[in-house]
């Protein structure tokens, strides 16, 4: 009873935020969940920090000590963390919460950190050889196109709520695909993402990884 209780209030909390598209709004919910954020997706058991990790660890061939991670909207950490224990050394983070940049701070994984509104704010990093991260459609050329970076890793999930951002971000990278702007790696379906929060789904969400190479 004890775990439904907990899922039931973690859910709560995830459909709240779903009342204020705000900006503003949105980084005061992350700002207030950012002590707690760990703990609550643990019970939502969300895999995307650890999938993406494992995606990219599993295809990059250079020197993992030397490559630098920018890990894109980073929160607390979870994905850097992960790709630590992967033998992975440097990492940058950037995140539009000062509250999730505080506790990723926290961590001592990071030789930077900055806070960045994406969408709006420029990406402050502009070099690296891995970047991971969840981004909005209309900055994806912006932060993965210029720079000098190996591969590029992002998620989303495959629920209802979320069909309209990822078929708009599958349509981008495909165009980026096209113009030979990069080459697809590996496009991981995952069916067990995490435990549905949406008031018309039940069980668990699926999900994706997917993993991008530089040819240009």
């Amino acid at each position: 009873m004890a775990d439904t209780k907990s899922f039931t209030e973690v859910k709560k909390k995830i459909l709240s935020a779903h009342e204020n598209v705000a900006l503003e709004n949105k980084l005061q919910f992350y700002n207030t969940w950012a002590e707690n954020y760990e703990q609550d997706v643990a019970v939502l058991e969300y895999r995307a920090p650890l999938l993406a990790a494992e995606c990219v660890a599993s295809f990059f061939k250079g020197d993992k000590e030397r490559a630098l991670v920018l890990d894109v909207a980073c929160g607390t950490g979870l994905v850097s963390a992960h790709l630590r224990r992967m033998g992975f050394c440097q990492f940058v983070g950037v995140d539009g919460s000062d509250g999730m940049l505080d506790l990723a701070r926290k961590t001592g994984l990071y030789q930077e950190l900055k806070q960045c509104i994406l969408g709006q704010d420029t990406l402050p990093v502009q070099n690296g050889d891995n970047i991971v991260g969840h981004v909005p459609v209309r900055v994806i050329q912006k932060c993965f196109a210029p720079c000098d970076r190996r591969y590029v890793c992002m998620t989303t999930r495959g629920n209802a709520d979320n069909q309209d951002y990822k078929t708009e971000m599958e349509r981008m990278v495909r165009m980026m695909e096209e113009e030979k702007r990069w080459s697809c790696v590996t496009v991981n379906e995952v069916e067990e993402w995490e435990r549905a929060v949406s008031e018309h789904e039940s069980g668990y969400i699926s999900g994706t990884v997917y993993l991008y190479q530089r040819t240009s």
